[in-house]
């Protein structure tokens, strides 16, 4: 066998077999899902990463608790602007009936569990307000700890308006100090 044929065939497998560096995928650029209250909130919309991104003058993310206001309500919210500070977009996720706390609440349209998302470029506010809307999703509470003042949990939903594209937000994370 002639050898002279091996030396181009390995340098093109060797070329071949190089790794090239792959962008992250958009779980990768979410934060971790946490419970050491780390300030953080995160979720995928229509597939792409969501983190809240620069400032009004108000936080971009907070959460507020109330354990003795209708059984414990929960708002979660979180704003980003994109597009050179020209696009704001904001997330919210509300809650009130939440005892014992822990645990699995279905998102709806109606009734104590809701999810909104409003992106103020368009005529498009997906929220219970809004006529002929859909929402269908869940809220996880992994962690209710009012002594060191800790709450986390996952988000996932799918919000529909007549006339504008539907929004799935999917691998919603949160972890937050009250």
């Amino acid at each position: 066998m002639k050898t002279y044929y091996l030396l181009p065939l390995a340098a093109a497998l060797l070329g071949l077999s190089q790794c090239k560096k792959k962008d992250p995928s958009p779980e990768a650029q979410l934060p971790p899902a946490t419970q050491t209250g780390a300030n953080t909130i995160g979720c995928l919309v229509n597939g792409q990463p969501w983190t809240p991104v620069g400032n009004d003058g108000s936080s971009n993310y907070t959460v507020s608790y109330d354990p003795n206001f209708r059984l414990g309500t929960l708002n979660i919210a979180a704003y980003r602007y994109a597009n050179s500070q020209a696009k704001r977009q904001t997330i919210g996720v509300f809650s009130d009936s939440l005892l014992p706390g822990i645990g699995r609440y279905k998102l709806r349209l109606l009734g104590h569990h809701g999810a909104a998302f409003d992106d103020f470029q368009g005529n498009c506010i997906y929220d219970r307000t809004s006529p002929g809307a859909y929402c269908r999703g869940e809220l996880v509470i992994t962690r209710l700890d009012r002594v060191n003042g800790i709450i986390s949990g996952t988000f996932a939903f799918t919000l529909a308006q007549p006339g504008c594209d539907t929004v799935r937000v999917t691998n919603g994370r949160f972890d937050k100090r009250l």
